[in-house]
């Protein structure tokens, strides 16, 4: 079954090139992670990264894919382009400039798009700002300074280098998105996390050999993981099917309709978008904090640590809000009731028009709930563990909540494009990967 699934791949040259441009860009991507900004001493900022591995500084490191730990180009990763999306996305709620350019088409999102590179630009410069004095402050745990030559001219440097490195990530981003398979920015955050799961693996197995976590922890942790990887699957391909009939009427002299389909509502419409969002807010702040001598700012720091109480309530509350809020913006029941109306169709028991947009939306509102509280479930409760026992952050829910959403999207794509040539899935006959 597999082979004539990789048979037909070989008779898509299309969907080939679009895989080699996926495979070939992520590639560009782990290059620049390893070429390092200048003036850091590598050695000591690894020492420190060792000393706060399941802090702040981790899960930001886990975000960048390794980028921060040795401060390469691409340090900051996607996360500001991440950041300005958001307050785009925000301010098209209170500001009517944006939210008509929203409703122009393919011409306003282009615009949008412009806005947001503009706002990565700028909350590129502020964060590598703060990262440029916070690293002079550094040291690692034997004493060694980070920086070698402190100054303007290292802040300049490391300024300008982190946000080239952010810009082209962004396009890299984009063009992944174009000539590639599936959602480029997305594409790169799973590839920063899988690409730090072998090194995840080995320091678990280290602190094992070291006495640190015993072996029976190590099984119930790789049981629990399991057990949360199945969870996941199952609830990303769970839906709600809303019935849907179409009434008999005569078209020519043939009788057209009579059948009956469904609209299928995922209890997770917003797929992986509301923790990334929810975590990139959180850090922006946090990071900018953690650099910081200041005393209040090191108190709001610690507050804001991923193991505290302060940082799981907030951060349960952003998964929420995006969860609704992404979801709203992915899913107009009015025109979806519209639409249905115009070809005839109907919900039993609902009128057609304004009742079935209601209808919809109170469906939606309901199953997004339960979505929001498995999505905010799967972030938080993996990092009692992290907190209690040192898991690397490799292993929690957000980093398996990622992986897995993307990989399942990813492979949606590619099914759903072979499907459309009338070709079998990569998986063979047997195989449904369901896709957002």
């Amino acid at each position: 079954m597999a082979l004539s699934g990789v048979d037909n791949l070989s008779r898509l040259p299309e969907l080939k090139k679009k895989l080699f441009w996926t495979f070939l860009l992520l590639a560009v991507y782990r290059i620049g992670i390893h070429i390092p900004v200048p003036g850091v001493d590598s050695s000591a900022l690894a020492d420190f990264f060792e000393s706060v591995s399941n802090t702040l500084f981790g899960l930001f490191d886990m975000f960048s894919g390794g980028g921060l730990r040795n401060l390469s180009i691409f340090a900051l990763g996607i996360m500001p382009y991440i950041s300005a999306s958001i307050i785009v996305q925000l301010l098209g709620v209170v500001s009517p400039t944006i939210k008509r350019l929203q409703e122009e088409g393919a011409q306003g999102r282009k615009k949008i798009t412009q806005y947001t590179r503009y706002g990565t630009v700028l909350i590129t410069l502020v964060q590598g700002f703060g990262i440029a004095v916070g690293l002079e402050s550094m040291t690692s745990p034997t004493g060694a300074p980070v920086v070698l030559h402190a100054g303007w001219a290292f802040r300049g440097i490391t300024i300008l280098t982190l946000t080239a490195g952010t810009v082209f990530l962004m396009w890299l981003g984009e063009q992944m998105t174009e000539k590639g398979i599936g959602n480029g920015i997305s594409m790169i955050i799973f590839a920063g996390i899988v690409a730090g799961l072998p090194s995840a693996i080995f320091n678990t197995v280290r602190l094992m050999q070291a006495g640190e976590i015993t072996l029976f922890l190590l099984l119930f942790v790789m049981a629990f993981m399991v057990a949360i990887l199945a969870f996941i699957v199952y609830m990303e391909r769970g839906q709600r099917r809303i019935p849907i009939h179409y009434a008999k009427r005569m078209m020519g002299r043939k009788m057209m309709g009579g059948q009956t389909t469904h609209l299928p509502l995922r209890i997770n419409t917003a797929g992986v978008i509301p923790p990334i969002f929810a975590s990139s807010i959180l850090m922006f702040p946090a990071t900018l904090a953690s650099f910081s001598n200041n005393e209040i700012l090191s108190k709001f720091s610690a507050y804001f640590a991923p193991s505290s109480i302060v940082y799981n309530v907030v951060y349960i509350a952003l998964i929420i809000f995006f969860c609704y809020f992404y979801t709203a913006i992915m899913f107009d029941p009015k025109g979806i009731a519209e639409n249905i109306q115009k070809q005839g169709g109907f919900i039993p028991g609902i009128r057609p028009g304004n009742r079935t947009r209601e209808y919809i939306d109170r469906v939606l509102t309901r199953i997004t709930l339960w979505g929001s509280l498995y999505v905010a479930a799967i972030c938080v409760l993996p990092m009692i563990l992290i907190a209690q026992f040192n898991v690397p952050f490799y292993f929690g829910g957000t980093a398996l909540l990622i992986v897995v959403g993307v990989a399942m999207d990813f492979m949606g794509k590619i099914e759903s494009y072979m499907i459309s040539r009338q070709y079998e899935g990569l998986m063979g006959k047997g195989s449904k990967v369901k896709g957002r």
